[in-house]
């Protein structure tokens, strides 16, 4: 017996068997249940999510000798002979090949005989909108107004180029491309089914490389099997793939984080080892950004792969969520400029470079020569009223630093502090928060210190036990890459623990009472309200507990 491909092997035969499309399926069942159908139905989507698939079904309900039904029997020469594309009242034309208006006529001529065998003749017209104009004007009279005993049901990838005529004549369903996840678990139950073993990982890269598909997912598992000898291993499907382990990634994104160009390189060398599809590798890298950005932004969120959590929490705290932003943008931008580089290898590497250039200020994003010394108070701070010298190209950023204070400003704030050690001297240590854009992990940190004294270019942050383990490279060196900027001179910083009684100090402890007592304010405003008082008086009324909030929150 010859091999049949899964694809053809595994097409649903009923609607039940459908994966996604639920919201197609729940109208059609509707419509046969009911027995209110339209004549012509137009089923639109990308490649391999369906649409003949669910015309065949619809087809073999109307048409089942057991009854018209949503759940055709599957057993009845009626259901056989359309499964085996060999039911005579089931005309499928493919219009890619057949797009001529003497095609078209002959369909028209035919339609307005009785089915030969069913109770409907069913027109199964594929890629519809590669029929030509006068195709279309000869169709829309019958598409219109078509015999009792007829139906339409049109499919296309391309529904934009299908005359506004046509579309208005119809019903029309848009399938969904298939999420990873779905062709994942369909793929599975495939396996199992036909006593094959597999890595989940290779399941996971099918499903990606299937792009929505679920055609082309089972092709590419087909093709897998047979590269495998009979097994799915995750390294080679990548093989197959031309695609990365998801390790690779990330060990770029550590590189981007150290600020590490030749590190960054030899990542590159490594990846291209493996001659990958380095469109899909930059596709890869926007996924794990996004994945990183969730984590920075969402509080509470889990991911639902925790294989690779513990390093992307990591990275979350090294990479500001500013950058990965940019990064992410740089990814996109340069899967688009691939085609437009020398070659593939070129084109990605100049995209992992792009993010290094644009990399935020500091020590291991500078030129050497630039990096040699601190720069000079005199230097750094020019007389007021001067204008600044320009910065060197180096100290160009994709976003504006934030800005400084004013040299005279500066220079008093930043005068070492007295011999008593007294901290009054320095620098508002909330308003250096702010100019120095302390966001994210960096504002965590920052905002749960207090800055209690200087020492020469070193400052003294109290800072509550709690946070005690975030503050560790490489989270200490790029918070005082951004302290140093917004003070114009290099500063480092040194955490100790906080005392008990300046733990209320820090801006959020501060907040946080600023917040309770607006809340109590609140709460003693309403209560003593006259209209509330007579509310709770005459009808029993009660304040119901944490409706009340002060205004603006």
């Amino acid at each position: 017996m010859s091999y049949q491909v899964l694809a053809r092997k595994w097409r649903p035969r009923k609607f039940a068997e459908l994966v996604g499309q639920e919201h197609v399926v729940r109208a059609l069942t509707n419509a046969l249940d009911t027995g209110r159908m339209h004549h012509a139905y137009l089923f639109t989507g990308t490649r391999g999510v369906g649409k003949t698939t669910i015309a065949r079904i619809f087809a073999k309900s109307l048409n089942c000798e057991r009854g018209e039904s949503a759940d055709p029997c599957g057993e009845c020469a009626v259901c056989v002979a359309v499964d085996q594309g060999r039911f005579v009242d089931l005309l499928e034309i493919d219009a890619a090949s057949n797009t001529g208006v003497d095609d078209v006529r002959e369909v028209i001529e035919n339609a307005q005989y009785a089915p030969s065998r069913g109770r409907f003749k069913v027109y199964l017209v594929d890629e519809v909108h590669m029929l030509s104009k006068p195709a279309f004007n000869a169709l829309l009279k019958t598409l219109e107004e078509p015999p009792p005993h007829v139906k339409f049901l049109l499919a296309t990838t391309d529904p934009q180029k299908l005359p506004v005529t046509v579309l208005s004549r119809c019903l029309k369903f848009n399938l969904k491309r298939l999420l990873p996840e779905q062709i994942a678990g369909q793929m599975r139950h495939i396996l199992g089914a036909e006593n094959i073993a597999y890595e989940d990982a290779a399941i996971e890269e099918l499903a990606r490389g299937a792009d929505g598909s679920l055609r082309d997912g089972l092709s590419l598992l087909d093709q897998a099997i047979a590269y495998g000898g009979g097994t799915l291993h995750a390294d080679d499907v990548r093989t197959m793939l031309g695609s990365v382990a998801r390790g690779q990634v990330l060990g770029v994104l550590d590189a981007l984080a150290d600020g590490d160009g030749a590190r960054l390189l030899a990542e590159c060398a490594q990846i291209a080892s493996y001659s990958p599809d380095f469109g899909g590798v930059l596709d890869d890298l926007a996924g794990v950004l996004h994945r990183l950005q969730l984590i920075q932004l969402v509080p509470g969120y889990r991911l639902d792969d925790d294989s690779d959590g513990e390093a992307l929490h990591a990275l979350a705290v090294r990479i500001a969520p500013e950058d990965v932003q940019l990064y992410y943008q740089i990814a996109i931008g340069g899967r688009r400029d691939l085609a437009l580089a020398p070659d593939a290898r070129t084109g990605f590497e100049m995209a992992l470079l792009r993010m290094l250039a644009f990399r935020p200020g500091g020590e291991a994003a500078r030129p050497a020569m630039e990096r040699a010394a601190p720069v000079p108070r005199a230097a750094a701070a020019p007389a007021h009223g001067a204008a600044p010298a320009a910065p060197p190209a180096s100290a160009y950023r994709a976003a504006p630093p934030v800005a400084a204070p004013a040299p005279a400003e500066r220079e008093s704030a930043l005068a070492p502090a007295a011999p008593s050690r007294d901290a009054g001297g320095l620098p508002h240590w909330e308003s250096l928060i702010e100019q120095a854009g302390l966001r994210g992990p960096f504002g965590v940190l920052a905002q749960n210190a207090v800055l209690r004294e200087r020492e020469g270019n070193t400052l003294v942050l109290a800072l509550q036990p709690a946070h005690m383990g975030m503050a560790v490279e490489p989270m200490l060196s790029q918070m005082e890459e951004r302290i140093s900027h917004a003070l114009g001179e290099r500063i480092k910083l040194r955490f100790v623990d906080i005392d008990k009684s300046a733990a209320s100090a820090t801006p959020a402890a501060r907040a946080a009472q600023s917040r309770d007592a607006a809340q109590a304010a609140a709460e003693q405003s309403i209560a003593e309200d006259p209209f509330v008082q007579s509310m709770k008086r005459d009808f029993g009324a009660r304040v119901v507990p944490q409706s009340v909030k002060p205004f603006g929150s």
